[in-house]
């Protein structure tokens, strides 16, 4: 029986949320296909990922452990994941579809001569090959699309499924890391840590709220945050107030930002061009607050709100911490 593979994804051995949901995935997707799931970890601190990937199935796990991955850039793991697929030759492999997973992607599947889809958004069996979901043309077409090669390569994006867990005991299969000399010629040499706020990711989170260019002015971004904050939600920027200098570049959503897929998305003063579309168009209910009944983020929303943010989301916000608690 051939098997469907989850890279997963995680820092030092912390694992990442979008884990737990392809995880999830993999459990429904190999069911359908008569395939054994299977994950593979490429890293190191695997001890503390162990209990986290046993919550979400458990199962024949994949280990290749080494320091040699924090020591350069992503060709080691390229590399070991390669030989692995050619070695054990899974049906399908998926990652993560954020930066380093569609970077580790990309080249696996140049070197075992296969295809790969990005930003995936939803999965339907069909037979012993997986149909893809996914926005194509800067958002402007969604559309069906699938890996004609094996195995099937697929990055799918973060809150694309729910996580649900099913403990389950680790299989835990130890792989030798030989790196090449190739494999080392890009060192890091430093590492610098963003500082944590108290807020989700945009890229992982459930909930996000964005502002944009109708706030006026940095100051007033405090509005999104404290709504945010209502709705334990991450902060998201539209690219004409970030390249205005309101809010950090890391938060912007978009085309040339991060490209999100919550399970709701609050648009506040954001117009809703294209560049903005692209990045959001997903997500599995959109609310657009403006005070421009005609502003084209209303054609994409399931519900809108004409009116004077400045009134609106406080009033919002304070209506919700008074439900929270009831």
């Amino acid at each position: 029986m051939g098997e469907l593979w989850t890279i997963i994804d995680h820092e030092g051995g912390e694992v990442r949320k979008v884990s737990g949901e392809m995880l999830t995935a993999a459990r429904r997707f190999a069911g359908e296909m008569n395939l054994d799931p299977a994950a593979v970890f490429a890293g190191t601190g695997f001890e503390h990922a162990r209990e986290r990937i046993g919550k979400f199935g458990g199962g024949k796990v994949y280990v290749a452990e080494s320091e040699e991955f924090d020591r350069y850039l992503l060709q080691p793991q390229i590399d070991t994941i390669a030989s692995l697929v050619r070695e054990r030759k899974p049906s399908v492999v998926l990652f993560a579809s954020v930066a380093d997973g569609k970077d580790v992607a990309s080249g696996v599947a140049s070197k075992v001569g296969t295809g790969v889809v990005a930003d995936v958004v939803d999965l339907e069996a069909q037979g012993e090959r997986l149909v893809c979901t996914k926005a194509v043309f800067g958002g402007a077409t969604v559309t069906k699309c699938q890996v004609e090669g094996s195995p099937q390569i697929i990055c799918v994006k973060p809150n694309s499924f729910a996580a649900e867990q099913a403990p389950g005991e680790v299989v835990e299969e130890r792989v030798d890391v030989t790196l090449s000399d190739d494999a080392k010629r890009a060192r890091i040499v430093e590492r610098v840590q963003q500082e944590a706020g108290g807020r989700p990711a945009v890229e992982e989170a459930a909930v996000i709220v964005s502002g944009g260019r109708g706030l006026q002015g940095p100051e007033n971004f405090r509005i999104v945050e404290d709504l945010a904050d209502a709705l334990g939600a991450a902060v998201g920027a539209s690219r004409a107030a970030v390249d205005a200098g309101w809010y950090p570049h890391q938060n912007q959503v978009g085309q040339t930002g991060k490209t999100v897929s919550p399970q709701l998305y609050i648009a506040v003063g954001i117009s809703g061009a294209i560049q903005h579309r692209a990045g959001m168009q997903t997500s599995k209910t959109i609310v657009a607050i403006n005070k421009d009944g005609e502003a084209p983020i209303f054609q994409l929303a399931d519900f809108g709100l004409v009116g004077d943010l400045f009134k609106v989301v406080p009033a919002l916000a304070d209506e919700i911490r008074k439900r929270k608690g009831r």
